[in-house]
């Protein structure tokens, strides 16, 4: 554990990260690297995260060193919709930011929703509107917290 922190401090001078924060979401954000002439599956995973990327980005540079990560749980433990009451695949994502209060939750809420997005891929839940969704309680597909 030690020198995992070694090496996270050595890629990352933690002195100049000012704020972390951490989505949950049930759109597939999976980070592929793909690009056109791969598989299209492939390329749209991809097109979500940089979808998640450049609208966080409208604001502040994203610093990230860890893609996504896909897991299985109920969305309500993550304050996810109340219309999602089985589990789910959910994914988890943190990024930080270098300037503190360049960010807020609030912010995020209102920058993704309704942004488009690609449906089709590993979500399990039923979305039926393509787009991210942070203001409907019942169907909030995308989820910040402060890190």
């Amino acid at each position: 554990m030690l020198l995992l922190n070694i090496l996270y401090n050595t890629l990352h001078n933690t002195n100049e990260i000012k704020m972390k924060f951490q989505l949950y979401t049930l759109i597939d954000i999976t980070e592929t690297h793909g690009r056109r002439g791969d598989a299209d599956y492939i390329v749209n995973q991809q097109q979500n995260f940089l979808t998640v990327l450049q609208t966080i980005g409208l604001r502040v540079n994203p610093i990230y060193s860890v893609s996504p990560i896909k897991f299985t749980d109920k969305p309500i433990n993550y304050k996810l919709g109340s219309a999602y009451k089985d589990q789910h695949q959910i994914w988890s994502f943190i990024f930080e930011i270098e300037h503190e209060n360049a960010l807020s939750v609030e912010m995020l809420r209102s920058d993704f929703n309704l942004i488009p997005i690609i449906l089709g891929l590993d979500e399990t839940a039923p979305i039926k509107i393509p787009s991210f969704n942070t203001l409907d309680k019942k169907m909030a597909n995308i989820h910040f917290d402060n890190y």
